[in-house]
């Protein structure tokens, strides 16, 4: 058992955690403020090929694995958790799906643009009746000829006020139950349209909107996957994307260790930094290993996504795992801080705000402890 890093997910490592400390932290707590899509990030990414990765070249991707995109999330979010939420929902929920279910004309016209950042992805799947009961989703999709007209609103929508490309999920109601079915809708289609944009509590430059289709005319080549598939290509989608989400989490937890630990070697209280003293140096060394556990999680589940091998229950243990470890590490962050934590100058309030949404998008941790116990029974 060799748990090594090769040496191209070492030089990987490296050169995205060089980059996030450059460009993606010094800018960070602005763009949380301003609350608008990070395009600077997004078209430096781009640049660096890092919205290709697990995309094969021949589609304009620079290639790699589970665990590259595992690896480089994290050192991005360590750096800005809003950056790495707008890689989730561009590479992990819109470009890969392509590439695992879509045609090759599919691949073809959507990819490249996709992995240069000429375009922006998103994925579409929420409603306001249909949250971690996706069975629920109400907005429909009626064959008409070639194509089909789509009807409905989607909510909270990560990219959702920028994206040129959606992938949405939709019933068509002649098939019943099994009806749901995905469809790749572009920007400009009649009928498609932003709604609302939100103002979120954390990841304030990952932007988030509504979708709105009334009457909107999709041509059945823009179809991603069988009639009735939808559901089973939604699960595999978010079954990766946990993956994602988990390294968002370590990501998160690491920059709150690391701020956490250098405040304690320096703030001296009754004659002595606070790190000597067991009630703070103890829990931070909790945090640590904690922190070394969840990456192996993270880490095995990756593995397995790689081998072909199943990882779903994998997935959902590192998610639930390393996203309260995030919420633990941030709040005793804010603790080590004392009252220099609650003010929203402290970099920790920032990591305490963006660590919440982990344990709720892309399956809260209950949904993940069901997944769990489901394999756990069965």
């Amino acid at each position: 058992m060799d748990f090594t890093l090769s040496e191209e997910h070492k030089m990987l490592q490296t050169m995205v955690r060089d980059f996030a400390n450059d460009k993606l932290a010094p800018v960070a707590d602005e763009l949380d403020r301003k609350q608008e899509f990070a395009w600077d990030n997004f078209k430096m990414m781009a640049e660096m090929e890092l919205l290709g990765l697990g995309i094969p070249p021949e589609y304009g991707g620079s290639g790699g694995d589970e665990l590259s995109i595992a690896i480089a999330v994290e050192e991005i979010a360590r750096a800005c958790a809003s950056t790495a939420d707008i890689v989730d929902a561009h590479l992990c929920l819109c470009a890969a799906p392509i590439y695992r279910f879509g045609t090759e004309e599919q691949k073809q016209k959507f990819l490249p643009a996709l992995v240069k950042g000429e375009k922006v992805g998103a994925h579409a799947i929420t409603e306001s009746e249909a949250g971690s009961d996706v069975s629920r989703v109400q907005m429909t999709a009626v064959k008409d000829g070639d194509s089909y007209i789509l009807n409905g609103t989607k909510i909270f929508i990560t990219n959702g006020d920028v994206c040129n490309v959606v992938l949405v999920f939709a019933t068509i109601p002649e098939l019943g139950e099994r009806g749901m079915t995905a469809f790749l809708v572009e920007a400009g289609t009649p009928g498609y349209s932003k709604g609302k944009k939100y103002d979120k509590l954390g990841m304030r430059a990952a932007t988030n909107a509504d979708q709105v289709f009334e009457d909107c005319r999709v041509s059945a080549a823009n179809r991603l996957g069988e009639e009735g598939r939808g559901m089973r290509l939604f699960l595999e989608t978010i079954d990766h994307g946990r993956i994602g989400i988990g390294a968002q989490a370590l990501g998160i937890t690491k920059a709150a260790l690391e701020r956490a630990v250098d405040y304690a070697k320096q703030r001296q209280q009754f004659g002595a930094p606070i790190a000597s003293y067991q009630a703070i140096g103890w829990r931070l060394a909790d945090i640590f290993t904690e922190l070394e556990a969840a990456r192996l999680l993270l880490y095995q589940a990756a593995w397995l996504a790689d081998n072909g091998q199943p990882f779903r229950t994998q997935a959902a243990m590192a998610k639930v795992y390393a996203t309260e470890l995030a919420m633990r590490a941030t709040t005793l962050g804010i603790q080590v801080f004392g009252g220099y934590g609650y003010m929203m100058d402290s970099p920790m309030q920032r990591y305490f705000r963006d660590a919440k949404l982990t344990e709720i998008y892309e399956g809260t941790s209950e949904v993940q402890r069901m997944i769990i116990s489901g394999a756990l029974f069965r």
